[in-house]
C-alpha cells in the first residue's frame, strides 16, 4: 500500500511539475574555509607576477598557487581589506595600517610603510584602507575619506573633501566616487567635479567601466548607468538592469570587450553577452557556496576569481568545457540527450524533459526510464522503459508497449530501422514508425546492434554473448549463431560492440577481436590490442573520432595519419558523475555534449589553442623551501610542489619520473610526495602528455645527505671502532698464540705420555706374544709327549704282536712263558698313559678341532682324532695302533673321512688339515 502511494505521488508530482530555470555555466570551483584554513569574507583579490593568487581575507592573507593555501597575519592583527600586486610586492591594506608583502626563502614577510610615520592621526586615527591601485606609477592606498600616496619612497596623503565610495581608473583617468556628491576626477591632486554626471549624485558607486566609448556606472542599489557622448541614461536596453535595480551590487568588471561580470549582495554573479544582452546567472543554486560576491579578479587566463561573504570561486569563464547541471534532484540522472533547435531534449531515469529558454520541463506522459533517444528528421525516437515513444511538435505519444528501448539502426539499403530492446529486436518498416514487426528467434535483452552487410545483423546480449543473425527480405531470421560460443570463448560476459572504419569490433573477456568473415571466426584485432587493451569503454563520435574512459577519465580519441591521437577531459569536469556503460557522446555543430549522472556537459574541441609555459618547481623540507644551502638529511620526506602559470582550462594534467626510473607518474593536485630516496644527487623530470607523446618540460634537482651512519662524525667513530677492534683482535691473538703455546706444550707432554703408554703397550704385546711363543712351545712340547706316547702304544702294540709271534712259533710252554716274560718286561706301559695321550692330543689341537667342527658338523670323535693324527703328518701305519684297528681299517676310515669332507682323491688330506682355517 505505501509503494503505491509512492508511485502515486510521484506520479502527481511530474504531473504538475511545470519548469525551473536552468544555465549551461562554466565550470565553478569554489573553496571554502575548510580549504584555506581562514575567515568568511575575501574582500579583495589579486594575481601576483609569480603567478600566486593573494586574497584580503579579514585577519589573514591567502596565498594560493594552485597546489597549496598559505595563510599569514599583519604584526597587529588588524583585518585586512585590500590587496594589490605590482611587480614582486603584494601591497595590503588594513585599519591604520599599509604596507606590502615580499616573498622570501618561500614565506610571506611583511614590510609596514606606515609603521613610525604617524600617517593615522588627528581625524585620520581610524581609517581603513578599502582599496589599493596604481595610477602614473605611484601607489594609491585609499580609504573611504583620504588617499595615501606611495612613489616608492615617500608617503603623503591626499585629503578628499568628500566622503568616497571607491576610486576608479578609466583610461588613463582616475574617478573619484562620493557617496553624495557624484563623481569626481583627480587632476593635479585636485578634485573637479563632473557636471555632466548629476544624476549619479546620492548613489553610491561601486564600479566604474569603460568599453566601446561607453562609460559604465554600476551604483549600489539603482542599477546601472551609461555614458554616451557625455550623455549620462540608465542603462535601460537590456532586461538585466530592471533585475539589478531590485539587487545590490557590490562590484562589477568587463572580461573582455563583449562580456561583463556583475557581482551582487544575493544573487551571486551576472554575466552578461553586450552583443544580445543574453546572461547568466551563477549563484547558490546552481554553483556557489553563497550568493554575495564581494569582489572581483582575473588570472593570466582571464578567468574570474570571485571573494565571497564566505569562501572563493574561480569560474572558468573563457574554458571550452560548460556545464549543465540539476542541484534540484528533478532530473535524475540522464541518460541521453539530444539537440533541439532552441534546446536539449533530455532522457533521465525519471522521464523526458524538454530544456529550452533555460527552462525545464517535464513531458507529460514519460516518467520512468529512457535508455535511449535518437532524433530521425523532426520526430525524437525515445527508448523507454515501457516501449518506444516519439515526440514531436511538443506531443509524445507510445509507437510499440514493447519493454526497453536501447539502440536504434538504420538499415543500409532499405528505409527500415531497427531497435534493441528487452527482448530482442524489433522492425520498423519506415521512419514514420507506425509499422514495426519482431525478428523471431530472438528473445534475450538486446543493447546494441550493428551492420556491416545486407541481411545481417551482429547484436549484443544485455548481459553475455554476441550474436549474428541473418534474416531473408522479409526480415524473418534464418540463422542465429552464439559467436562467442562457437569461437570456444567461454567469458563472453558484457560483450562490447563498437563500429570504427566501417569496421566491427568486439571487446570480449579484455581482448578486442574482429571477425573474419573468410575463416568465420574471431581474431585478434592487433591495432586496438596495441591501443586500448584494457578499455572496454569507447563511445562512438564520428567515422576519426571517439571517446575513451579509462580509469574514470574522459580521453577524446581522434585518428588521422595511421595513428590515434588522445586528449584528455579534465576529470574536475564530470569527476564522480560518469554513467559508465551509458556513457553516450553526441555531435552538434562543433560541440560535443556527453551525459551525466545529473546533467550533462559541452565540450568544443579546437576553441582555444594549447598554451606553452613555464613550470615552477619549489621543494620543500620540513616546511622550509629548499636552496642551495638546505642540508635534507637521509631517509626525510621531500614535498615538490609543480606550479603552472594557470589555473584553469590551461592548466594541463602533468607527469615525473624521478632519476633513472622509467615509469611516468601522474601528478595529484601539483605535488609530488619523495620518501625513500638514495643519498646523493637527485633529479626529478616534469612531462607534459601531448598527443601520446611525453614531452619534458622542467627538471628539478636536490641533494640528500648521506644517512647519519655514514657521517664524518660517525665515519671517526668507525675508525676508531675499527682501530679499536684491531688493536683487541691483536690483543687477543696474542693471548690466543700464548695459549696456543701452552696448548702445544701441554699437547707435547700428552704426546711423550701416550708414547710412553703406546711403548708399555707394545712392551706389554711383545710380552705376551713371547708369553704366547712360550706357551706354543709348551704345547708343541705336549706334542712331542704326545707323540712319544703314540709311539710308546706303538711299541705295545709291538711288544703284543712279539708275544703273538712267541706263542705262535713257540710250543715249549716254558720257553714261551719266558720269553713273554722278557718282552713285557721290556714293553710294559702305564695304564693311564692311554688315556693322558688322548686328553693331551685334543688339548693341544684344540683350535684346529674347532675350527674343523664348526665347518663340518657331521664328523665323529673318531674322525676327528683321524683328522689330528693327519694333521700331524702320520701315516696310516702309524694312525692304526693310535686307533686300536689295522691299516686296512685306517684306509678305509680315511676313506669315509674323504667323503664326509667332500674331498676329490687328487686333495692331500694331510695337506687339507694342515691348510684348513
Amino acid at each position: 500500500m505505501m509503494k503505491i502511494k509512492h508511485v502515486y505521488f510521484v506520479l502527481i508530482f511530474f504531473c504538475s511539475f511545470r519548469g525551473f530555470t536552468q544555465d549551461i555555466l562554466p565550470f565553478v570551483e569554489n573553496f571554502s574555509k575548510a580549504n584555506y584554513n581562514g575567515d568568511n569574507q575575501v574582500w579583495s583579490v589579486t594575481q601576483g607576477n609569480d603567478d600566486a593568487m593573494y586574497f584580503a581575507n579579514n585577519r589573514f592573507l591567502l596565498r594560493y598557487n594552485g597546489v597549496t593555501w598559505e595563510k599569514y597575519t599583519l604584526p597587529n592583527k588588524t583585518i585586512i581589506r585590500a590587496v594589490f600586486s605590482d611587480e614582486d610586492k603584494i601591497y595590503t591594506g588594513s585599519y591604520n595600517e599599509l604596507g606590502y608583502w615580499k616573498r622570501v626563502a618561500g614565506k610571506m614577510v611583511y614590510y609596514s610603510l606606515s609603521k613610525e610615520k604617524n600617517l593615522f592621526k588627528g581625524k585620520l586615527i581610524n581609517e581603513e584602507i578599502w582599496k589599493i591601485f596604481k595610477f602614473k606609477d605611484k601607489i594609491y592606498f585609499q580609504s573611504f575619506n583620504e588617499l595615501f600616496v606611495f612613489d616608492g619612497k615617500t608617503i603623503k596623503n591626499l585629503n578628499i573633501p568628500y566622503q568616497i565610495s571607491y576610486c576608479f581608473i578609466v583610461e588613463d583617468i582616475l574617478y573619484v566616487a562620493t557617496v553624495n556628491k557624484g563623481v569626481f576626477i583627480l587632476k593635479s591632486e585636485k578634485f573637479i567635479p563632473q557636471s555632466n554626471w548629476k544624476d549619479l549624485e546620492n548613489k553610491i558607486i561601486h564600479s566604474i567601466e569603460k568599453q566601446n566609448d561607453i562609460t559604465y556606472f554600476f551604483t549600489r542599489k539603482n542599477g546601472v548607468y551609461i555614458s554616451e557622448n557625455t550623455i549620462l541614461k540608465p542603462w535601460n536596453n537590456n532586461p538585466l538592469n530592471d533585475l539589478l535595480k531590485n539587487e545590490i551590487i557590490n562590484t562589477a568588471r568587463f572580461i573582455d570587450k563583449n562580456r561583463l561580470a556583475i557581482g551582487t549582495a544575493f544573487k551571486g554573479i551576472y554575466i552578461v553577452n553586450l552583443t544580445d544582452y543574453s546572461f547568466i546567472n551563477i549563484n547558490r543554486n546552481n554553483s556557489f557556496l553563497n550568493n554575495s560576491v564581494l569582489s572581483i579578479g582575473f588570472d593570466k587566463e582571464n578567468d574570474l576569481w570571485l571573494g565571497m561573504d564566505n569562501g572563493i570561486s574561480h569560474i572558468e569563464i573563457n574554458s571550452p568545457y560548460s556545464i549543465f547541471s540539476d542541484n534540484t534532484g528533478i532530473l535524475g540522472s540522464v541518460y541521453s540527450v539530444s539537440k533541439t533547435n532552441d534546446g536539449y531534449i533530455l532522457g533521465t531515469n525519471h522521464g523526458v524533459f524538454n530544456y529550452e529558454n533555460k527552462e525545464i520541463e517535464f513531458i507529460k506522459g514519460s516518467q520512468g526510464q529512457v535508455w535511449q533517444i535518437d532524433k530521425i528528421n523532426n520526430k525524437y525516437i525515445i527508448g523507454h522503459n515501457e516501449g518506444t515513444f516519439c515526440y514531436e511538435s511538443n506531443k509524445i505519444e507510445k509507437i510499440n508497449h514493447i519493454n526497453g528501448g536501447w539502440k536504434l539502426l538504420k538499415n543500409n539499403n532499405s528505409a527500415h530501422y531497427f531497435q534493441a530492446n528487452y527482448s530482442g529486436i524489433v522492425v520498423y518498416e519506415n521512419d514514420d514508425f507506425k509499422k514495426y514487426k519482431r525478428i523471431e528467434g530472438l528473445t534475450k535483452p538486446i543493447k546494441n546492434i550493428a551492420q556491416n552487410k545486407n541481411n545481417e545483423l551482429w547484436a549484443v546480449d544485455n548481459y553475455k554473448s554476441l550474436y549474428r543473425i541473418e534474416f531473408d527480405t522479409a526480415f524473418r531470421a534464418t540463422k542465429i549463431d552464439n559467436i562467442t560460443q562457437l569461437n570456444g570463448i567461454e567469458n563472453d560476459y558484457n560483450v562490447k560492440l563498437f563500429t570504427f572504419k566501417n569496421e566491427m569490433l568486439f571487446y570480449i573477456d579484455n581482448n578486442w577481436y574482429k571477425f573474419n568473415a573468410i575463416t568465420n571466426k574471431l581474431e585478434d584485432s592487433q591495432l586496438f590490442n596495441s591501443k586500448f587493451k584494457n578499455i572496454s569503454d569507447i563511445i562512438p563520435i564520428d567515422d576519426s573520432k571517439f571517446l575513451v574512459i579509462q580509469s574514470g577519465v574522459f580521453y577524446l580519441i581522434e585518428y588521422n595519419n595511421n595513428n590515434f591521437y588522445w586528449k584528455l577531459l579534465p576529470k574536475k569536469y564530470y569527476q564522480g558523475k560518469i554513467i559508465n556503460e551509458d556513457t553516450k557522446v553526441i555531435k552538434f555543430e562543433d560541440k560535443l555534449i556527453i551525459n551525466l549522472d545529473d546533467g550533462f556537459f559541452s565540450y568544443t574541441p579546437g576553441k582555444l589553442d594549447e598554451v606553452d609555459y613555464t613550470v615552477t618547481v619549489e621543494g620543500f623540507y620540513k616546511d622550509e623551501l629548499i636552496t642551495e644551502k638546505t642540508k635534507i638529511k637521509f631517509n626525510q620526506s621531500i614535498e615538490l610542489q609543480v606550479i603552472v602559470p594557470f589555473y584553469g582550462y590551461n592548466k594541463k594534467n602533468l607527469f615525473y619520473k624521478i632519476n633513472e626510473s622509467q615509469e611516468f607518474l601522474p601528478i595529484i593536485d601539483g605535488t609530488i610526495l619523495l620518501n625513500n630516496l638514495n643519498s646523493g644527487p637527485q633529479q626529478v623530470d616534469i612531462y607534459s602528455l601531448k598527443e601520446d607523446n611525453y614531452k619534458k618540460i622542467k627538471s628539478y634537482s636536490f641533494t640528500i645527505l648521506k644517512p647519519w651512519y655514514f657521517s664524518f662524525w660517525m665515519i671517526v667513530v668507525y675508525l676508531l671502532v675499527v682501530s679499536g677492534a684491531l688493536f683487541l683482535y691483536y690483543k687477543w691473538n696474542k693471548i690466543r698464540y700464548i695459549e696456543k703455546i701452552k696448548l702445544k706444550e701441554e699437547e707435547l707432554r700428552h704426546q711423550k705420555q701416550i708414547l710412553q703408554l703406546e711403548m708399555d703397550a707394545e712392551n706389554r704385546l711383545k710380552m705376551q706374544e713371547y708369553e704366547k711363543h712360550i706357551l706354543e712351545i709348551q704345547v708343541q712340547t705336549k706334542a712331542s709327549e704326545v707323540a712319544g706316547k703314540s709311539l710308546s702304544i706303538a711299541k705295545q702294540t709291538e711288544m703284543i704282536e712279539s708275544i703273538q709271534n712267541i706263542l705262535d712259533s713257540e710250543s715249549n710252554i716254558n720257553v714261551v712263558k719266558s720269553q713273554i716274560s722278557k718282552v713285557i718286561k721290556i714293553n710294559s706301559l702305564n695304564k693311564n698313559e692311554w688315556k693322558s695321550f688322548e686328553n693331551n692330543l685334543l688339548k693341544s689341537n684344540e683350535d684346529f678341532v674347532q675350527i674343523l667342527t664348526s665347518k663340518f658338523t657331521n664328523l665323529t670323535a673318531k674322525d676327528i682324532k683321524l683328522c689330528i693324527y693327519l694333521k700331524m703328518n702320520l701315516s696310516s701305519k702309524e694312525i692304526a695302533p693310535l686307533l686300536n684297528i689295522s691299516y686296512r681299517g685306517v684306509e678305509l676310515h680315511r676313506y669315509r673321512l674323504r667323503k664326509k669332507l667332500k674331498l676329490d682323491t687328487t686333495v692331500n688330506l694331510n695337506l687339507f688339515m694342515n691348510n684348513l682355517k
